[in-house]
């Protein structure tokens, strides 16, 4: 109904999904145009609506590439995306706990285990204060970084918060969908795929996390 979202636009991963479709030289390079046409059709659910999965350190890249492949608009942000995607819809999804989201990031870092029916644990978790910090600092700086850049452009984002739609799933994907102009068909319903990968662990780190962090005071 809305696509299919991936991050097809995250450096690391780009080469491994031109190799998939083709589209790679022998060095492994590609053309970049190329890739935006096949980007465009594996994101695209039946209906013809586009979807993608974009972390704040990931947008400055696309900005850039966009701009090789329309250079008229080159580092004109909203310009390109509207160029390359059609109209666009930002959904924004935030957690209000950063010090969890910083939990659930290092493990994850540590295991490999980023969905719960799919990966494998390839590493033991292990507690590090300073990695915690860090990662919390990054989260918080690349909040700010998109709420700037929603105000300088002029969007206005539908937001979502990690916790109403670990609460409410299927509210809020119905919401997603109204926001975005889509109904779903007669008879068909949410169904809910993943779970949470939280447990007793995530919730020591941070008590440990802010035990450390305040001093131990209360």
């Amino acid at each position: 109904m809305a696509g299919n979202p991936e991050s097809y636009f995250r450096q690391q991963d780009e080469p491994s999904w031109a190799a998939r479709w083709g589209i790679s030289d022998s060095d492994g390079t590609f053309e970049y145009a190329l890739y935006l046409q096949r980007v465009l059709a594996a994101g695209r659910s039946e209906n013809g609506v586009f979807g993608a999965r974009v972390m704040w350190g990931t947008l400055d890249e696309i900005v850039d590439k966009l701009g090789t492949v329309y250079p008229d608009l080159a580092r004109r942000d909203i310009a390109l995306l509207h160029r390359a995607f059609g109209q666009l819809k930002f959904i924004y999804l935030q957690r209000r706990d950063v010090v969890a989201q910083a939990v659930s990031w290092l493990r994850a870092e540590q295991t490999q285990v980023w969905v719960a029916q799919r990966d494998e644990p390839r590493g033991e978790p292990h507690f590090e204060f300073d990695r915690l910090r860090e990662m919390r600092r990054i989260i918080d700086n690349h909040n700010a970084a998109w709420e700037s850049w929603f105000t300088v452009v002029g969007a206005e984002p539908h937001r979502v918060t990690y916790e109403d739609l670990d609460r409410d799933p299927v509210g809020v994907t119905l919401r997603v969908l109204d926001f975005q102009g889509l109904e779903l068909p007669s008879g068909r319903t949410v169904q809910v795929r993943h779970r949470r990968l939280r447990d007793r662990l995530n919730a020591d780190w941070v008590e440990q996390y802010i035990e450390r962090e305040t001093g131990g005071s209360t």
